[in-house]
């Protein structure tokens, strides 16, 4: 446990050398990177993954406005400098891509390499993220759905196990319907996003029930916190009009799987294709991964190793 920005984050490390931080995304804990560990420390790096506010075994403020981007890259500077160090590599996946990519833009001084798998760097749109999705699909997108206090944390607290079964089986890319946007539809408001999300009987291979057992255990104290991160999207979106039009200096690595539901979203194809042109150090092409969906890191954790390894040594040595 690490006293940083106002609370205490439980975090899990391996390895000596240069500090690397991994940040997971909804609904995961820091064991989401548990395959990146051990390659990582081999590699001569010294591997951090919190538990972020609001999951898992870390503070979980109750007031949602604790739960802005400020807030979340402000833990992530506090963390790195709470262990002793200047500068991190910061790897995000999920929301955490989002957290990393903006401590990278906020703070290029302490982030000496910024990685993001399945989302895409920020580029502030024109309109709150929320107003617009409810816009162009009358309440219905997940985001949405998951905006209105109590509604989703009473539907994936009724059963947390199945609900985070159902989570990790319906994004992957072993999902029949992986990648389609519409996935991302919250059908019947009334009946929750779940109520028709497949089941499966026997869990994908990069998925044991015992992680399941692990998951579901950090998720014991609700899903508040996680979803008050994206009860703060608009709110988000007035924080950062400073940077209107800034970009990620520092350098950069992106990595998506080609069955994964937020590449497709609308508008990030084309930002996507982009990316070299608006990154102006984007160390190599937006690296793909077939046949993958949503979690990344745990779905193909030696690609994702081979290339994060690659990127971080580059810039190590």
């Amino acid at each position: 446990m690490i006293d940083v920005n106002g609370i205490q984050l439980h975090i899990a490390e391996q390895g000596e050398g240069p500090l690397v931080v991994l940040l997971h995304g909804f609904p995961e804990s820091w064991h989401s990177w548990r395959h990146q560990f051990g390659p990582l420390a081999e590699a001569g790096f010294r591997v951090v993954a919190p538990d972020q506010r609001g999951y898992g075994g870390s503070d979980r403020p109750g007031d949602v406005s604790a739960y802005s981007i400020f807030h979340l890259v402000g833990d992530v500077v506090g963390l790195i400098h709470a262990l002793g160090e200047e500068q991190a590599f910061v790897v995000g996946h999920d929301w955490g891509a989002p957290v990393a990519w903006h401590t990278a833009l906020l703070r290029p001084d302490v982030v000496r390499g910024v990685a993001g798998l399945s989302v895409p760097p920020p580029f502030r749109g024109a309109q709150p993220p929320l107003k617009t999705m409810r816009e162009r699909f009358g309440g219905h997108f997940y985001w949405n759905y998951f905006e209105e206090p109590g509604v989703a944390d009473a539907e994936f607290a009724a059963d947390t196990r199945t609900a985070l079964r159902k989570l990790l089986y319906s994004a992957s890319g072993d999902a029949p319907d992986a990648g389609r946007p519409e996935q991302a539809l919250v059908e019947d408001l009334g009946r929750g996003w779940l109520a028709d999300a497949p089941n499966p009987e026997v869990l994908p291979d990069w998925l044991t029930e015992a992680d399941l057992d692990t998951l579901t255990e950090s998720f014991e104290p609700g899903f508040t916190g996680a979803l008050n991160w994206y009860r703060n999207l608009d709110r988000n979106w007035e924080l950062t009009a400073p940077w209107q039009g800034a970009v990620v200096s520092s350098p950069a690595l992106y990595v998506y799987g080609d069955r994964d539901l937020v590449p497709a979203f609308p508008g990030t194809p084309e930002l996507i294709e982009a990316l070299p042109g608006l990154m102006p150090n984007l160390r190599r092409e937006p690296v793909v991964l077939p046949g993958c969906g949503h979690w990344t890191q745990q779905e193909r954790p030696a690609e994702v190793n081979k290339v994060l390894i690659d990127f971080l040594t580059e810039l190590r040595d």
